[in-house]
C-alpha cells in the first residue's frame, strides 16, 4: 500500500506530514485491500481543509473531506469519515455472495 502525502497552499511541517500517515496507515485495519491512499491538506478561507481518497483492490474509490479550524482535526474527522466508509464497504462486498434473491424482484415461478 502506498500512501501520498500532498499540501496545497499551506507550508506543513514533517510532523505533520508524519501524523497524516500514521492515521492513513490506521486504515489498514478496517480495510486489508487498500492499493492506495492519497492525503490532501490545504488552506481555505474557513480554516484548513482535509480530503482522503482511498483507492481500494477493484478499483472502488472512497472519498472523505473535512474542513475544521485545525489540520490535525481536519485530518482526525476526515479519518474517522473514511473509516465509516471502509466498514460499509467491506460488509457490502463480505455480503454481496451469501443473499438470496433481491427482495424487491418477482421471484421466478
Amino acid at each position: 500500500m502506498q500512501i501520498d502525502v500532498t499540501a496545497r497552499h499551506v507550508s506543513v511541517s514533517e510532523e505533520l506530514k508524519a501524523y497524516a500517515e500514521k492515521k492513513a496507515q490506521r486504515l489498514l485495519k478496517y480495510y486489508n485491500k487498500i492499493q492506495w491512499i492519497r492525503v490532501l491538506l490545504d488552506a481555505n478561507g474557513s480554516g484548513f481543509r482535509c480530503e482522503m481518497i482511498v483507492e481500494t483492490e477493484r478499483g472502488h474509490d472512497l472519498v472523505g473531506a473535512t474542513t475544521a479550524p485545525a489540520l490535525r482535526e481536519a485530518i482526525d474527522q476526515t479519518t474517522d469519515h473514511v473509516e465509516r466508509q471502509l466498514v460499509e464497504h467491506k460488509d457490502r462486498t463480505r455480503q454481496r455472495k451469501g443473499r438470496g434473491p433481491h427482495p424487491h424482484q418477482p421471484s421466478r415461478t
